[in-house]
């Protein structure tokens, strides 16, 4: 434990040090996993794949605030969407718009969790992003993820249907095309299922953490993963959506270790030298719980440098 103490104290000092360069190196990363998402998934642009695009979008990306990555992420997608199909694409512009609203209405500053959690689906482990944001945010958070997970539904929506959408089949009434649409995307079953879930995983874990008791972040982590489970199997027992059990395990043990880990760096602290302090003023009475951090101070290595040189110099004067 002492080693990985350390370890943490290490990562620490390193990222205080050289955090001008980690941050843009981070979003760098982060805007190309999203942009070859996209290219991956629904790259129906070819123009949009080339590396002399790709590159520089990335490039530009790692100086701006993660507010105008996702908006130069939901650009990519519409182009992509209108090299299909012109009408998904005007429904995707009115749709990513009211998204729009409701996150700058309600809860600014996390933008890159409408991001974040269409590419947790695309990696397979969609639970770890409820355990994150339960843990570090808070009960507001959940329009954004709520808006990724819509955004990942609209994302498959346009993959299954591409040669749907791309033919033009004149016999079919526009209103009536685009009614099927709005009803293919806003009324998905799954959709409506994962975003409750993600909705009960958060509301469980930031509840949880916030106890004054003992390991309440690693109770919140267990409770957040129990709560996202049952939530999938009341969708597959009320709506019949099913998701394939060993995917669903294996993710959510996933996302359980990542959120351990997130907490051992984020909240390290002794509970066996818990303390209680209370004390008062004119009007009040305070009872306090204080819980110590887990700190291990650095090893301060100062290596002194011999001169043999000077040394054989005064052998030789003594002679």
């Amino acid at each position: 434990m002492t080693s990985l103490l350390l370890w943490k104290e290490h990562l620490k000092r390193f990222y205080n040090r050289y955090s001008y360069v980690i941050q843009p190196v981070v979003r760098f990363l982060f805007a190309l996993c999203t942009v070859v998402s996209l290219n991956t998934n629904i790259g129906y642009m070819a123009k949009l794949k080339s590396p002399l695009v790709i590159l520089p979008v990335c490039l530009v990306s790692a100086f701006l605030p993660y507010g105008a990555i996702v908006f130069l992420a939901g650009c990519l997608l519409i182009a992509h969407v209108y090299a299909v199909s012109l009408e998904m694409a005007l429904i995707a512009i009115v749709l990513i718009m009211i998204i729009a609203i409701l996150y700058y209405g309600f809860k600014p500053g996390d933008s890159y969790l409408m991001v974040l959690t269409p590419l947790a689906f695309l990696f397979k482990i969609p639970y770890v992003v409820p355990l994150l944001v339960g843990l570090g945010g808070s009960l507001a958070s959940v329009i954004p993820v709520g808006c990724g997970v819509f955004l990942y539904y609209l994302l498959i929506y346009v993959k299954q249907n591409a040669g749907i959408l791309a033919a033009s089949d004149g016999s079919v009434d526009i209103v009536q095309k685009y009614s099927q649409i709005l009803k293919s995307v806003l009324f998905n079953q799954a959709m409506m299922v994962m975003i409750a879930t993600c909705a009960v995983g958060i509301i469980v874990v930031y509840l949880i953490r916030r106890l004054s008791m003992d390991y309440a972040w690693v109770v919140a982590i267990v409770a957040g993963s129990v709560a996202e489970l049952l939530a999938i199997f009341v969708g597959d027992f009320v709506f019949g959506v099913s998701v394939p059990v060993g995917q669903m395990i294996l993710g959510l043990v996933l996302s359980a270790a990542i959120a351990a880990v997130f907490n051992f760096f984020v909240l390290s602290v002794d509970y066996t030298r818990t303390e209680y302090v209370q004390f008062e003023d004119d009007d009040y009475y305070y009872y306090v719980k204080a819980v110590p951090k887990m700190t291990v101070s650095t090893p301060d290595v100062k290596v002194q440098k011999i001169s043999t040189h000077k040394r054989g110099t005064r052998e030789r004067n003594s002679y």
